[in-house]
């Protein structure tokens, strides 16, 4: 993949194979780059700490695991509350870098209180300050990827964000695992080390990142196509400028907020696709309990499971946001689910050990490269520059809440008929739900990656 070192898409030219480009190669932005190392090191900050939660609730702290379970519910499903506000917010400020920043920076402001939180309710309260902080600065963060992005390398951006996010994801694990080898009950070293990654990632944001704006873009266009060419005349009328006392031609013209593009049309069967989906998506947590049972190899890695699945994640993350975009995001995003579903099966099936905990995680990884930033993608080219940011949001809000709703099911489920014939019964949901979103996607399905009328020049 060729990494472009600008802040701003250029159009494709004629002139790109003299420069020694390949014809139809894709670019990625150095602020798509740029904010991947913000969620990188965000990740690390995060995930760190999410890697010891259980042991730190429930031996640490001594907490029973009905809290523990509350806690956990409450840490995935809190940022749903505020992820539309989130994103509205940046399409009607049209400061989207800046919203993101106010988000990323509660979320570090939530790591200080874990030094001091010792009781349930602190802990709740800090846990609350840390989600909401993602929930906020989620899409107004994809909403700048999306407009450092050419519409046509979307799904390749996406997918360079989540790897680097992911990066991230695996590193966070891995340090607490060591600290807590090199010093036992070390959990204030891995809070200490969660801060300083925070802080350098909000501070990595707010210097280096631009605030590219989709609305100011999207003007900056269509007054590029409204230019008329040098051979076109010119009448007089339209050569003159308004008259000083024009009181519309002080005033900017504000674009109205529309609602219907994320209500209805094709968002609205994208928004029905991915909360059908996301209700038969378990926890991996569970799927890793599943696998613990089976024998030794599991449960001696349990803790290094996590890391397994964000490594093969970060490694398919590229190459699937490349397949998207030429096939289409709407396909893949689809097809994607059909690793969840593998691993589903691969989980209660008669395998080895060793064979069936690395099959899970490789699946697991290929499913969540294939859907969470296609997704967001694919919620970026169905809305306008002025809804973009509420509608990724929207997404990513149906997508949280019903993986809430999932994973307190599939918990009651496990507890009435056990686990293995829980998880064939979620299996087996989906299965039958991937051809019926397929068909509830079929307009999509087929669609080729179309550039932005608004973002592309006009050649004379």
């Amino acid at each position: 993949m060729y990494i472009s070192f600008s802040n701003t898409p250029k159009p494709a030219d004629s002139k790109g194979a003299a420069r020694g480009k390949r014809p139809g190669r894709r670019t990625v932005s150095s602020t798509v780059v740029t904010l991947g190392i913000v969620s990188m090191l965000t990740d690390i900050s995060s995930e760190s700490v999410t890697a010891i939660l259980p042991l730190y609730v429930t031996g640490f702290l001594g907490l029973s695991t009905i809290a523990f379970g509350f806690l956990d519910g409450f840490y995935q499903g809190i940022s749903a509350l505020v992820r539309i506000a989130g994103g509205y917010t940046s399409d009607r400020l049209d400061q989207p870098k800046w919203v993101a920043f106010t988000g990323y920076a509660l979320a570090a402001v939530a790591r200080v209180g874990l030094l001091f939180a010792s009781g349930f309710g602190a802990l709740t309260a800090v846990i609350s300050a840390d989600r909401i902080g993602k929930g906020i600065r989620t899409a107004p963060r994809d909403a700048v990827i999306t407009a450092s992005s050419r519409p046509d390398s979307l799904g390749a951006a996406f997918g360079m964000h989540r790897m680097l996010d992911n990066i991230g994801a695996a590193i966070g694990p891995l340090l607490a695992f060591f600290i807590l080898l090199l010093i036992p009950d070390g959990y204030g070293t891995i809070f200490v080390a969660s801060l300083g990654f925070a802080v350098v990632g909000v501070t990595l944001l707010g210097l280096f990142v631009p605030n590219v704006r989709s609305r100011a873009k999207a003007c900056a266009g269509k007054e590029r196509l409204r230019l008329p060419s040098v051979a076109q005349p010119v009448s007089s009328a339209e050569a003159s400028p308004p008259p000083l006392n024009d009181p519309q031609a002080s005033k900017p013209r504000q674009p109205k907020f529309d609602w219907s593009v994320i209500t209805a049309g094709p968002m609205r069967r994208v928004l029905a696709a991915a909360g059908i989906l996301g209700l038969l998506t378990i926890g991996d947590g569970f799927i890793y309990l599943v696998l613990q049972t089976r024998g030794g190899f599991a449960a001696q890695w349990f803790p290094l499971m996590y890391v397994g699945t964000n490594i093969a994640f970060l490694a398919l993350a590229i190459p699937l946001g490349r397949l998207a975009d030429r096939v289409g995001r709407a396909r893949v995003f689809v097809v994607g689910h059909a690793g969840l579903l593998g691993a589903y099966l691969v989980a209660v099936m008669p395998m080895a050990d060793v064979a069936a905990t690395i099959l899970c995680l490789v699946l697991l990884g290929a499913f969540y490269a294939a859907t969470d930033g296609v997704l967001a993608a694919l919620a970026a080219q169905l809305t306008t520059p002025e809804t973009r940011g509420t509608g990724i949001a929207a997404a990513q809000t149906v997508v949280a809440l019903s993986r809430f709703a999932s994973a307190s099911g599939f918990g009651i489920l496990w507890f009435l008929v056990g686990r293995e014939i829980a998880m064939i019964v979620v299996a087996a949901m989906l299965l039958v739900a991937i051809p019926l979103i397929a068909w509830l996607l079929r307009a999509h399905l087929a669609a080729p990656t179309v550039a932005d009328p608004q973002e592309t020049e006009q050649t004379p």
